[in-house]
């Protein structure tokens, strides 16, 4: 009996279809940003990018949402392996600890301002649909959370302030000086004149200083 042929079988593409196109159409999706900005992508053109089919990427990514969050989703996941080896690289103290966290994400934020600004708009992708996004989101909340809360018990805080409602302000600062330094604002609001990697970390060292008792 005559075999069927291979439907792979000298498509340059073939090797896509067998678990990489996923991370090619990422890969793709993200130089697209970085060359044009985020309103030019579109499947068809990451397609294109990664070298398959116009079709090809619609049975990973039925819609650009799609694309996008799987992007999001390769942030999250970068973030949470720098914030877990700078954690576990910190001393045995919950405050160093928590600043290892805090200079991780801005690391993180600096040296990846794509990835930062997609996972940043909500508008870009869905959150609530991506288990990955949600779980990593929490688990980084809750460690801050657990952090703050040994802090406390060991009587290291100077603020009388609840743990959620400093787990929230640590975040806002964070979050603003990541965003401020992606989005290009220091040349208007740095009057130290310091580089921004060197600026957003000391201006971390300098929040984070105002919670340690005696600090």
């Amino acid at each position: 009996m005559r075999s069927r042929p291979d439907p792979a079988a000298g498509d340059p593409n073939a090797r896509y279809h067998h678990g990489n196109l996923r991370d090619a159409l990422i890969a793709a999706t993200i130089a697209i940003i970085e060359e044009r900005g985020v309103e030019h992508v579109s499947i068809r053109e990451a397609a294109k990018r990664a070298g398959v089919s116009p079709g090809a990427p619609f049975r990973h990514f039925p819609t650009k949402a799609a694309l996008m969050t799987a992007v999001a989703e390769q942030a999250m996941a970068r973030l949470s392996g720098m914030v877990a080896a700078a954690v576990a690289a910190a001393p045995d103290d919950p405050m160093a600890r928590f600043s290892a966290l805090g200079h991780a994400y801005l690391d993180w934020a600096l040296g990846n301002p794509t990835h930062f600004q997609i996972i940043s708009s909500r508008t870009l992708i869905d959150f609530p649909a991506s288990g990955a996004l949600r779980e990593q989101n929490d688990a980084i909340r809750v460690l801050m959370e657990d952090l703050l809360a040994e802090a406390a018990r060991r009587g290291m805080l100077s603020s009388p302030a609840e743990v959620p409602q400093l787990v929230l302000s640590a975040r806002a600062f964070g979050y603003g000086l990541a965003r401020m330094a992606v989005d290009g604002h220091f040349p208007e609001w740095n009057v130290t004149g310091e580089a921004p990697p060197v600026a957003v970390h000391r201006a971390l060292d300098l929040f984070i200083g105002r919670l340690i008792r005696g600090a």
